[in-house]
């Protein structure tokens, strides 16, 4: 599969990382020649000079032959006319990066209007995904990838946890819900666990859970997400707004602090029932000021990486229950986990899984594959992929007991969705013509049909 990059910030960087695993042929885009060759002395990928949005560098990247191009610029409109441009030269997919509330609100109309197949929306996902875990303890995270059906919980493993020295079986049996832990992260190493494999305090570990019964399921597991009286919110950024309207009715519950005052103005007469706060000056003494170690949960979301760490290791320090952080480096990322603030959002993170997932669903559909979604799991060491049972595969309706169905090794089967049915799996369970089956393996094993999982 031919593929073209355009944009090698963060999100370009996290992408081409995540793709240099895969049978890909990846040119690259940038206008800047260091940049540019920066990324090709270290995967193996061509490189470009120019702009995106340009017809003649567009040709230069093979434009008139790719499969997929995905352009993920910080300037929307960019991505926009470079998509546009690329499928009239010949590129048979299009995905695009876009940022601004008014082209957000507009997708069905730029689809048709620049024929672009897929939009990346990273501040509405990140909205979406802090929503989610308001409430949650620093050493949880919810994922929402799975939509209505499968919850994905992100726990680290502490001293006092109910899981810890435990194996998978006596788990399963004493806590009795419909649960089932995926994945396992000790030592840097990852493990896909079976049920004699045993938990042990310090590990990562990925649970796949039935959303329907969450808050039942999250006291059974120890966690309890407590109730947001009094949110603050640090950055009236657009992410701000976004989670503004995921949240609704929130009223005086929510404090915002910003420091431009005009963006200030713009809340107030967007939200005159939220406390809007013109904070200027240096982060800690307005921190302070405003007595934000009284709240229930702090969020912040300004654009810059350095501001919100600052912010949340304050919060941190003054043991605000719910503390939930922007970042944009992965190197910022892994500092905050390292002084137990887990919850991250990274939209540069998020951007860069959407695109990755767009591109193996195009490749798939190509070799005549039925994936569905897609996720990385432990920092790419693993990932949870969705197949459609067909009447190809080799064990349809043979129970996971039987002695003839057989794994590879590595490999899991995480949930099956039969109708509107969830099933989490167990011996008895076979899997049906039309399931939608959820696959948990390494990434080594490169699973891409559902006849590879089994040995």
């Amino acid at each position: 599969m031919k593929i073209i990059i355009i944009g090698l910030g963060q999100t370009g960087n996290l992408l081409i990382s995540s793709l240099a695993n895969e049978s890909f042929d990846v040119t690259v885009i940038d206008k800047d020649r260091k940049t540019v060759d920066a990324i090709t002395d270290k995967y193996n990928v061509n490189g470009v000079v120019g702009s995106g949005a340009s017809r003649e560098t567009l040709m230069k990247a093979g434009a008139d032959t790719a499969d997929a191009i995905v352009a993920l610029t910080h300037i929307d409109e960019i991505n926009l006319l470079s998509c546009m441009q690329a499928k009239a030269l010949g590129t048979r997919f299009a995905a695009a990066r876009i940022l601004l509330p008014d082209f957000v609100r507009e997708v069905e109309d730029l689809k048709k209007q620049y024929n672009i197949d897929y939009f990346i929306k990273p501040r509405q996902d990140i909205a979406e995904e802090i929503d989610r875990n308001i409430g949650m303890p620093g050493y949880t995270k919810l994922e929402g990838f799975w939509g209505n059906d499968v919850q994905l919980l992100s726990m680290n493993i502490l001293e006092d946890s109910v899981l810890n020295g435990r194996t998978l079986i006596d788990i399963k049996q004493s806590l009795k819900f419909d649960f089932l832990i995926i994945s396992v992260v000790r030592g840097g190493k990852i493990f896909i666990p079976r049920g004699d494999f045993a938990i042990q305090s310090g590990d990562s570990i990925s649970v796949a859970l039935s959303k329907k019964n969450l808050e039942e399921s999250l006291l059974k597991l120890g966690i309890k997400k407590s109730k947001a009286k009094k949110i603050f919110i640090i950055g009236g950024s657009n992410t701000c707004i976004y989670l503004l309207d995921v949240l609704k009715n929130a009223g005086d519950k929510v404090t915002i602090l910003e420091q431009d005052a005009i963006r200030c103005r713009e809340l107030m007469a967007r939200y005159p029932d939220i406390n809007i706060v013109y904070a200027s000056g240096d982060t800690l003494e307005v921190l302070e000021e405003e007595k934000v170690s009284s709240a229930d949960a702090m969020i912040s979301l300004t654009d810059n990486d350095e501001t919100n760490l600052v912010a949340s290791m304050y919060g941190w320090s003054c043991n605000i229950p719910s503390v939930i952080t922007r970042v944009d480096k992965p190197e910022h990322v892994k500092l905050l986990h390292k002084v137990n603030i887990d919850i991250t959002v990274s939209p540069a993170e998020l951007s860069a899984m959407k695109a990755f997932r767009f591109l193996l669903s195009h490749e798939a559909e190509d070799a005549g594959k039925d994936i569905g979604k897609f996720y990385l799991l432990a920092d790419g060491m693993g990932e949870i992929i969705e197949f459609k049972a067909g009447e190809d595969f080799k064990k349809l309706n043979t129970v996971f007991a039987d002695k003839s169905f057989r794994l590879k090794k590595d490999v899991l089967v995480t949930a099956i969705l039969r109708g509107s049915e969830l099933i989490i799996p167990s011996g008895n369970t076979d899997i049906q013509k039309g399931d939608r089956v959820l696959i948990t393996s390494t990434r080594k094993n490169h699973i891409r049909s559902l006849n590879e999982i089994l040995a």
